[in-house]
């Protein structure tokens, strides 16, 4: 039996090594691939780069910034995703005040603080019960250094260039799986509300005590979901 495609796409400061701890649950069952994310500074770039590598039909589970992308890739081609799986993200672009904190990264970068960034991100990306988890903590900075400065803000330009999606999100036809976690800081429930509105075939999940970081943080809960989901 020929395995299906899935596409992982990350977000912002994290690489192959965000969806471990998944793949590990989820063994052989799919052919995982990871999209690159790192080399273009527009969501349309990247998302021709993901399509570029990825089969003629597959699903798509895309993760924050991923999301970004994702909406293009369903803008571009939406003929191509079979299922979708959209992973603590959201529709709108970023707003006055969201680009000047994005233009605050940019400037502690640029002053070669770019350690403090991924300090400073901490708050909004995990749950408050595991702010002080030393393990979790030290993956988050592996993966932001090994991103490093430059793929940072080249992230950061496609993130604030992005267009607004929601206009875009009642032609997305394909079975969609939302998941947030309880206490994510970025993505709110009305974030998640606003897209179960306007998506013509879609449900939510939420995982209970989980903040951004849903793979890290909930892998069990997080692994049972994307199963059945692409199991269908």
């Amino acid at each position: 039996m020929t395995r299906r495609t899935v596409v992982l796409a990350s977000g912002q400061l994290l690489t192959a090594a965000f969806w471990a701890p998944i793949l590990e649950r989820l063994g052989s069952a799919h052919d995982f691939r990871h999209a690159d994310n790192t080399r273009d500074d527009s969501v349309q770039a990247m998302a021709q780069r993901l399509l570029d590598g990825a089969p003629a039909s597959f699903d798509l589970v895309a993760h924050a910034m991923g999301g970004f992308v994702a909406f293009e890739v369903l803008r571009t081609a939406p003929q191509r995703v079979r299922r979708l799986v959209l992973v603590s993200t959201l529709a709108p672009n970023d707003g006055p005040a969201q680009i000047e904190r994005r233009q605050g990264y940019a400037r502690l970068v640029e002053a070669g603080q770019f350690a403090r960034v991924v300090e400073e991100r901490i708050p909004i990306l995990l749950h408050p019960d595991r702010q002080a988890d030393e393990a979790l903590l030290g993956f988050a900075r592996q993966m932001a250094a090994e991103t490093g400065p430059e793929t940072f803000l080249r992230q950061q330009r496609a993130i604030i260039a992005r267009p607004d999606s929601r206009p875009s999100l009642p032609a997305i036809r394909c079975p969609t799986l939302l998941i947030r976690g309880d206490s994510d800081g970025i993505v709110s429930q009305a974030h998640q509300d606003e897209m179960l509105a306007a998506l013509p075939n879609a449900r939510l999940e939420t995982i209970a005590a989980c903040g951004h970081l849903l793979t890290l943080e909930r892998p069990d809960e997080t692994a049972h979901l994307l199963s059945a989901w692409l199991s269908v």
